[in-house]
Order: structure tokens, then C-alpha cells, then sequence
């Protein structure tokens, strides 16, 4: 069972479905949503994704003709993203609150990439801050 939910907690969601295949878009779209250099998503299947709570606080953006961005109207996380006659969700794995085991299987849109992220450079890491 995987389970989310936005910064405030206001939205929660749940899915009865693995965390099949991760992808991380740059598509310039993911980017100025999100803010970052890419957005990690999984498809589930629309019949075993429900709301748990703040489906009412939810709002939405339809960034492209027929894909929907929702997000929390309070905290301003972006949950999931969906085009309505699709028959699967997309969850922003940001705001997944399980854990699991799974790794990215492939990057998109890297036409459309920030200039100065590449995922193929290694850089060091530091376990917080600065």
C-alpha cells in the first residue's frame, strides 16, 4: 500500500498498487511546477488510487489540454497529475510518505533539461544542509 500526502497534511492519498517504474522529467513544465531540475513520478492505476482526506482543498492546474496538476490549495504541493480519461495517476514521489525500494528507471524529456543539471556528473553529498 503506498501512502501520501502534501507539506501541511491537509491532502492524503493511498494507492493499492507497487511502485512499478520511476521516472524523473525534465520537461521544462516539471520544472517551473516543481521548481527543481526534474520531477520524479509512478503511474498506479486510477481504480486502486483514493483520497483519503482534502480532496476539497485540492486545486488544479491543466498544464497541458487534458493533464491536470493537483495540488494542495493551502501548502501548494504538487500530489499527482492526470489525464482524466487515462487509467492510470501520476504521484509526485516528493510527496510519497512510504518508503520503497525501488530506483528511477529512466530520465525524459533531457531535450528539454536545465543547462545546468546532468545526471551523469557525480557530485558530493552531504548527509543536511550546506
Amino acid at each position: 500500500m503506498l501512502k501520501g500526502s502534501c507539506l501541511c497534511g491537509a491532502v492524503a492519498y493511498e494507492a493499492d498498487a507497487p511502485v512499478e517504474r520511476i521516472v524523473h522529467c525534465h520537461c521544462q513544465t516539471c520544472r517551473k511546477t516543481h521548481g527543481t531540475a526534474f520531477s520524479s513520478v509512478a503511474a498506479v492505476p486510477r481504480d486502486k488510487f483514493r483520497w483519503l482526506r482534502g480532496e476539497e482543498a485540492l486545486a488544479a492546474i491543466e498544464s497541458s489540454p487534458g493533464k491536470f496538476r493537483r495540488f494542495c490549495s493551502r501548502c501548494g504541493s504538487h500530489v499527482v497529475a492526470e489525464r482524466v480519461a487515462q487509467p492510470v495517476v501520476l504521484l509526485r514521489l516528493g510527496c510519497l510518505d512510504t518508503e520503497v525500494g525501488e530506483r528511477p528507471q529512466v530520465h525524459i524529456w533531457r531535450s528539454d533539461a536545465a543547462p545546468w543539471y546532468d545526471p551523469k556528473v557525480n557530485v558530493p553529498e552531504k548527509q543536511e544542509g550546506v
